[in-house]
């Protein structure tokens, strides 16, 4: 192969990954949106005020509920955020045809949520390195363990998850 015939087959390389990134990120533009339309309509069944906000976040469709009393759309632990996250998934594969990792919000509840694991992480990898013996932590939801191996990860240790859900937990175990 010539170095122009590298060149052109470099280029037109470079021209498909652009082509498909943004055909992903039309489609979880697509997803924020149906979404979005399936939220507004169970905030009018609700009587509840409440703005909708849509972004993409790494390599999900993230959209929040913003507005003041809101709380019993999170529950008193999340778990109706958890089970209205669900629907909203279920809402949009059925009109897409495809499974959705969509991510939902209300309230800044797992903004609050995600800093919150973050330290008890963080906390805990402190706490197994000075004992040398594993901790269990609580059962939480696939999302909050995911924060917590996370947070052990950047400090340094290993940590797994244990269990049957719901009652499914992190353990930070010792180098």
């Amino acid at each position: 192969m010539t170095d122009s015939a590298v060149e052109a087959a470099q280029a037109d390389s470079a021209q498909q990954e652009k082509e498909q990134e943004q055909d992903e990120l039309s489609r979880l533009e697509e997803e924020g949106e149906i979404a979005a339309d399936y939220l507004e309509g169970l905030l009018d069944i609700a009587d509840l005020d409440g703005d909708i906000d849509m972004d993409v976040e790494g390599d999900r469709a993230a959209v929040s509920i913003v507005g003041s009393g809101l709380d019993q759309l999170i529950g008193s632990s999340g778990e109706v955020l958890e089970a209205l996250q669900e629907l909203t998934r279920l809402a949009v594969a059925r009109e897409t045809g495809e499974r959705t990792r969509l991510m939902l919000d209300v309230g800044g509840h797992r903004a609050a949520r995600r800093a919150e694991l973050e330290r008890l992480g963080v906390e805990t990898a402190k706490k197994v390195k000075q004992t040398g013996q594993a901790v269990k932590l609580a059962p939480m939801s696939p999302f909050e363990r995911k924060m917590v191996h996370d947070a052990v990860a950047a400090a340094g240790l290993r940590s797994e998850s244990e269990g049957e859900e719901p009652n499914r937990r992190v353990v930070i175990l010792p180098v």
